[in-house]
């Protein structure tokens, strides 16, 4: 099944957002061999030249490494995976704080919308 992709944005970036949440989620563990380019372009239905432009951003940042043998395979720095989890996680909170300000909470309120919303969830 194709990836949801959106046009607004460029699809090599998004390629890279969604490999990263793969990695740092756990789909994709520490020392895993990642799937080829051309499988992946296949699965996201993109072009396989965009997919490799993605994987050598991954590449760049250290995420995954490229074995000319073995292909590519997720990095076993799981610092590094884990400091790139807390900043996504971080890029989330602070715009969804952004979105709740343009709604007109404040502070408190934020809080305790998060709070009412977690103790909802526990119940299930």
């Amino acid at each position: 099944m194709a990836w949801n992709l959106d046009a607004d944005r460029p699809i090599y970036a998004q390629l890279v957002e969604r490999i990263e949440m793969q990695i740092v989620s756990g789909m994709y563990a520490p020392g895993a061999k990642l799937p080829s380019v051309r499988e992946l372009a296949a699965e996201a239905a993109v072009n396989p030249n965009t997919m490799q432009k993605a994987f050598a951003e991954l590449e760049r940042s250290g995420l995954i490494i490229t074995q000319r043998t073995n292909g590519r395979t997720v990095t076993e720095d799981t610092e590094m995976i884990g400091a790139i989890r807390q900043n996504l996680a971080q890029e989330q909170l602070d715009y969804f704080i952004a979105k709740m300000k343009e709604l007109g909470f404040d502070k408190e309120q934020i809080k305790a919308f998060i709070e009412k919303s977690l103790g909802e969830k526990e119940g299930e």
